[in-house]
């Protein structure tokens, strides 16, 4: 059961409109890097997980990307402003301000409808759990793309928080690895021959060698919290 609060998890607020900025905005909305494929993805994934700790955080995480949604949505839709006006929407999607009255759309930047094809779910919980990591970082460098490409300072605020969530999740995600080392498609990382073979096949130079003796499964180190 899902419950929808009315208050937005950080206020949104923009300058003033900016229907080409929405344009780009948009990538973030309906993209394969976007918050509606976060949300659906790792809700989509929770179904298989048996234990009770990592099923919750998948649902938590799915729960606030979906509140990212409609935080991206509220900025597009400022930005779009209150007269459909393509002309000053000269790159991107203009879709807003021909077919659907300025609402958002699950789209990406170029106009491409979102699909259910940019989901990854495996049934696998390290697989998915290191799709999401990539996702989590995935999305940060779109933010980081967005951030650059705008002044206007409340749009950057919206877009630092989300950058921010989108390094907890990182994080999070990172300790479920851990916790599940050694189980589904880790679980016999590297015993066979052929797992410890690796082909030099760039020349000249040796940079990867010619075998791996003791290949590892991915890992990652604690987090370092900096002092506050």
């Amino acid at each position: 059961m899902f419950k929808h609060d009315k208050k937005l998890l950080e206020m949104v607020r923009v300058e003033r409109p900016n229907p080409n900025y929405a344009a780009l905005l948009q990538e973030q909305i309906g993209g394969p890097h976007g918050e509606l494929k976060a949300g659906l993805q790792y809700l989509a994934q929770s179904f298989r997980i048996q234990d009770p700790a990592i099923k919750d955080i998948f649902l938590d995480i799915a729960a606030e990307e979906l509140s990212h949604l409609e935080m991206v949505c509220t900025a597009v839709n400022l930005l779009n402003g209150h007269e459909p006006q393509a002309m000053n929407a000269t790159i991107g999607n203009v879709q807003a301000h021909v077919t659907t009255g300025l609402n958002p759309f699950y789209s990406n930047a170029s106009g491409q409808v979102w699909t259910a094809s940019y989901i990854e779910a495996t049934g696998d919980l390290p697989a998915d759990l290191l799709s999401n990591i990539a996702a989590e970082q995935r999305a940060k460098v779109v933010y980081e793309y967005l951030h650059r490409q705008i002044a206007d300072r409340y749009v950057r605020q919206m877009i630092d928080f989300l950058l921010n969530r989108e390094e907890a999740h990182n994080t999070m995600f990172r300790e479920c690895f851990q916790k599940v080392r050694g189980t589904g498609s880790t679980q016999d990382w590297g015993v066979d021959k052929d797992a410890r073979l690796v082909f030099n096949l760039s020349t000249p130079g040796n940079y990867v060698g010619s075998s791996l003796h003791n290949p590892q499964p991915p890992s990652f180190a604690e987090p370092q919290i900096p002092p506050q």
